[in-house]
């Protein structure tokens, strides 16, 4: 399946797409140096965020979807050099709207949960 939406995203900040299907995507994510929020290695929760809602976007896959809104939950802390896996799936759509839930997986743990509201609009965003 073609990437209909996010084409420019660079993927060194928010994963790179190992699993496209319709209305579900995994994006693979390695942590690195530039992402840490303190001395201790820590990742900063932003770029965890970053990951889910690019897997979110990926799953709706139209050209002129955006975030209307999100419910997350940080679970488990990331470190520089871990490997996450974001995993989204499509749950419903009504219409232009579609809720969207995300896991994200290190090392086989949940570490977060997200439900997206997306919205596919019949233009982009910029042009309204």
């Amino acid at each position: 399946m073609q990437i209909r939406t996010h084409q420019q995203i660079d993927q060194t900040l928010c994963g790179r797409p190992i699993l496209l299907e319709h209305g579900k995507c995994h994006v693979e994510m390695e942590l690195t140096r530039e992402m840490v929020a303190d001395a201790t290695g820590l990742v900063h929760g932003g770029f965890i965020f970053g990951l889910a809602d690019y897997a979110a976007m990926l799953a709706v896959n139209h050209p002129n979807v955006v975030l209307g809104s999100a419910d997350v939950k940080f679970l488990k802390p990331a470190c520089q050099d871990d490997t996450v896996i974001a995993q989204a799936q499509v749950k419903k759509t009504q219409g232009q709207k579609y809720w969207v839930e995300v896991s994200v997986i290190k090392s086989g743990q949940v570490i977060f949960k997200g439900s997206f509201t997306c919205f596919a609009l019949d233009e982009h965003v910029l042009k309204r």
